[in-house]
């Protein structure tokens, strides 16, 4: 017979797994300065915000992005995803998992997004962590 305790973490570990990834609070274009295949993004986040950024390209081109942390009051644990054109959730390129460096040939033209998130104990304790995304298409 399980306990409420150990009913209670069942429920939280459940509630985590199933639970729809969140919507981005901040969303911004990217633009290139004329003649520039290339940008720098620069910005903070704080706890379990989301921040898009859309960028368009092309099909076959490639997208190349990093992360790196500049500034944080946390452990620095913030990565990016990569959207397709239409996508809400789905990603091609995962960065807890594929880590802060991308360089991803894009399948098809439209509006890509990439989506900046922190993960742990900086996500669940509110930290705020500064960063800078250089993204290119190539």
């Amino acid at each position: 017979m399980p306990t409420r305790i150990t009913t209670a973490i069942f429920l939280a570990i459940a509630a985590e797994f199933s639970a729809e990834p969140a919507a981005a609070q901040q969303q911004s274009r990217v633009a290139f300065e004329p003649g520039a295949s290339s940008a720098t993004i620069s910005g903070t986040i704080t706890g379990q915000e989301v921040i898009d950024y859309a960028l368009g390209a092309s099909a076959g081109q490639t997208l190349e992005a990093s992360i790196a942390v500049d500034g944080t009051n946390g452990d620095g644990t913030i990565y990016f995803n990569i959207m397709p054109p239409g996508a809400t959730y789905e990603a091609i390129f995962l960065g807890q998992r594929e880590g802060r460096k991308a360089s991803v040939v894009l399948p098809e033209s439209g509006d890509y997004t990439l989506r900046v998130y922190l993960m742990g104990n900086d996500r669940d304790a509110g930290k705020t962590v500064g960063f800078l995304l250089p993204v290119a298409i190539r």
